[in-house]
């Protein structure tokens, strides 16, 4: 009997350590996962953003208009945006991994071509492919995301997502490149850690096969949710919170330079108060989200960017008030520290406004998350790519540059009408849902 229950108790016990042990390896390959995704999505973004800081002296080389620089600095969004959605899906049916890894090694060759090119129609075809590191977005979002569980997924997303930083690295790192060697040296630099990246992240991630759909599930299927009205409205959303986001990136530090004067390492470090906390505070949105709900912290986020985004649209201009004295000039504007103050909070209010629109899609379609992540990944990085061809034929056309912040401001107040139809929508559904059951 003592031998028996003996052997009961180290049978137990030994099913415990293997649980334990389970639970252990999980927890090691879910930090592993997080970690090296986050970090090769940074250098990703890094490079997406390239154009932003090398595409100035490139401007002034080749004689580029603001609508041209424009093009230039936007052309890898679009090639990134639209590779999203079959990204996203690939990512649903192969995993994550393999995905990730794969589009890395596509963009090394041509980041390292750009050093290279001397026509403005060189770097158009070579941003095209290096526009595929941008889509890196839709792969690590998704790839993150089945590794955690719903509680968490928030949170999760929201420390991935931090990889938007990565466009502050540029505005560190490309600057001081280009003064000591000349632009050409900062492809030739990302191509390297391109490479390094890869190879990290393939030693130091792993693969679930339970996280792939299903064989049996087609592409028709995968599509479906394009018919969803909701999707397109969290894509407005997007649109706005990254894409936006990702516009000002490209812009703002050229806009430093021409509006108050800077030089280019000056005007980048000064864009980088918008760049990087919005980049990083993605993370503390996720858990906002997960405590408070996306809906209200979505809420929350475009009332507060579309004021600051009003007070940014005010012109510089100078007003002559006749007095008793004769007439007195005063000039009117916002100074470069409650400028930048302003664009600060913007950049924190976006910073949410990412984590919460995917928290939304995570509670919403977890079984889908990849292509409803690429569908909406799609249009934000579509309204990155036309927002800053937006900024410079605004500028060509009205000479005004604070015409980017009105755009901007325009944008947001679509979104909160859209969300006021949506709430209502909601209120008078629930009614006639509550109804039919009294009845």
């Amino acid at each position: 009997m003592e031998r028996h229950e003996h052997e009961t108790a180290t049978a137990a016990t030994w099913g415990t350590q293997v649980r334990t042990r389970a639970m252990a390896t999980h927890r090691h390959k879910q930090l592993s996962v997080l970690t090296m995704n986050t970090f090769a999505f940074t250098v990703c973004f890094a490079v997406w953003v390239m154009f932003s800081i090398i595409g100035i002296p490139i401007k002034a080389a080749l004689g580029l208009n603001e609508t041209q620089f424009g093009i230039l600095a936007a052309t890898p969004i679009l090639s990134g945006s639209l590779i999203r959605l079959p990204l996203g899906m690939w990512t649903d049916k192969y995993g994550g991994r393999i995905v990730f890894f794969i589009l890395m090694l596509c963009t090394i060759v041509p980041i390292y071509l750009v050093s290279a090119a001397t026509a403005y129609w060189h770097f158009l075809l070579l941003g095209l492919f290096i526009g595929l590191a941008g889509g890196a977005f839709s792969v690590g979002i998704s790839y993150t995301a089945r590794w955690f569980t719903k509680q968490r997924q928030g949170f999760a997303m929201g420390i991935f997502g931090a990889g938007n930083a990565g466009a502050a690295v540029t505005k560190f790192l490309a600057p001081s490149l280009v003064v000591a060697y000349g632009w050409q040296m900062v492809p030739k630099v990302y191509a390297a850690a391109m490479l390094v990246t890869a190879i990290l992240f393939w030693a130091f991630t792993f693969s679930e096969h339970s996280h792939k759909v299903s064989t049996s599930v087609t592409i028709r299927d995968q599509l479906a949710a394009l018919k969803d009205p909701k999707v397109w409205r969290y894509c407005q959303y997007y649109a706005i919170v990254f894409g936006g986001y990702v516009g000002l990136s490209l812009w703002m530090t050229k806009y430093y330079i021409n509006e108050y004067g800077f030089d280019i390492r000056t005007a980048a470090l000064v864009a980088a108060i918008f760049v990087l906390p919005s980049g990083v505070i993605r993370a503390l949105g996720g858990w906002l989200s997960d405590r408070f709900g996306a809906h209200t912290v979505t809420c929350w986020v475009m009332w507060i960017s579309g004021g600051c985004l009003l007070l940014l649209s005010i012109p510089h201009f100078d007003v002559v008030v006749t007095t008793v004295n004769g007439p007195v000039s005063r000039h009117v504007g916002l100074n470069v520290w409650v400028f930048t103050s302003l664009l600060f909070v913007v950049g924190i209010a976006w910073g949410f406004g990412k984590a919460s629109v995917f928290k939304h899609i995570s509670d919403e379609y977890p079984h889908n998350i990849g292509v409803i992540s690429g569908i909406v990944g799609l249009i934000g990085g579509l309204g990155g790519f036309l927002l800053p061809i937006m900024f410079g034929a605004l500028v060509d056309l009205t000479g005004v540059r604070s015409t980017a912040f009105m755009l901007l401001y325009g944008s947001t107040c679509v979104s909160l009408f859209w969300m006021y139809l949506a709430l209502k929508k909601e209120k008078v559904h629930h009614k006639l849902k509550t109804a039919d059951i009294l009845e």
